[in-house]
């Protein structure tokens, strides 16, 4: 695969939801309840349930590493939280739409500037990846 500055990622669209919190709130312990009680959600000024943004960025690092073909390829990762991903109580949940392009390519390191979007808003400010390139 040759790799250059613009060469843009496959764009990945993902949907969370409130199963996919309940699960993930298992997984990392954290059981806030913004994350499952749209009572407490709007309570504290929230739109209604939202997304962990530690979810969300790992479903932003998804994007990187599917492209990467190896996880172990990523020398570094880093994201601001900019807005957070309202998922809805229904079957549907949240689209969140991925996608990324190659800034910059310096002794076999591509470094990738990652855009995540929901409901045509960014979530993600600074959402930058570091990849080791292979052969």
């Amino acid at each position: 695969m040759t790799v250059e500055k613009g060469t843009e990622l496959p764009p990945l669209s993902l949907r969370i939801t409130r199963a996919d919190l309940v699960r993930y709130a298992g997984a990392s312990g954290d059981f806030n309840p913004i994350h499952w009680s749209d009572r407490v959600a709007t309570g504290v000024g929230l739109p209604g349930v939202i997304a962990h943004g530690m979810l969300t960025m790992a479903l932003a690092g998804r994007l990187v590493t599917q492209w990467a073909g190896d996880p172990s390829a990523v020398r570094s990762y880093g994201v601001r939280f900019t807005r957070p991903v309202t998922v809805p109580d229904d079957d549907d949940g949240a689209e969140v739409e991925l996608s990324g392009k190659v800034t910059d390519v310096t002794d076999g390191v591509a470094k990738i500037a990652i855009t995540a979007r929901f409901d045509g808003r960014t979530v993600l400010g600074r959402a930058v990846a570091e990849v080791a390139l292979r052969g």
